[in-house]
């Protein structure tokens, strides 16, 4: 099967693990804290989508040349996702922040009203993820990973 020698498709996929799996030590170096968690989750630092695209390019460059069309497409496709990353996703997690204070807001009120009439059902307050997308620093960052990354699997495997 071709997808076994495919060497763009398992620079960009390894990108993502080792970009996800990078986030602990990081936030270790930073926050003197491990959090585990770091490693299934959205955004931080670096971009895992940032670093498996940008591989994904780099990986195509190295078989295929930077003249080639499929370069060129996934040239496109990095700039598309390491925008969205930073731009649309950034701020949909921001909507999430403020939709958390609002709630935690609501749900105080609710508490200390005396005369709110409370239902028999238990309140089950759901906190929406914040960290969905990146800083820019951080698509930088993933990028960089990235491109890093597939030369040098290019240059341990070829």
């Amino acid at each position: 099967m071709e997808i076994f020698t495919n060497f763009p498709f398992w620079a960009a996929a390894s990108a993502i693990f080792f970009a996800q799996f990078i986030k602990v030590p990081i936030h270790y170096l930073l926050t003197k804290e491990t959090d585990w968690t770091l490693i299934s989750s959205t955004g931080g630092m670096p971009s895992s989508h940032s670093a498996a695209v940008t591989s994904l390019a780099t990986g195509v460059a190295l078989e295929h040349g930077t003249g080639s069309t499929l370069f060129a497409i996934s040239a496109v496709l990095a700039m598309i996702v390491m925008y969205d990353a930073k731009g649309i996703r950034r701020q949909a997690g921001e909507h999430a922040a403020v939709l958390n204070r609002l709630t935690a807001d609501f749900e105080q009120i609710r508490k200390e009203s005396k005369t709110w009439r409370q239902s028999q059902s238990k309140h089950e307050i759901k906190k929406l993820k914040e960290l969905l997308g990146h800083k820019p620093i951080e698509v930088f960052f993933g990028g960089l990973t990235g491109v890093i990354w597939a030369l040098i699997l290019y240059t341990l495997l070829f």
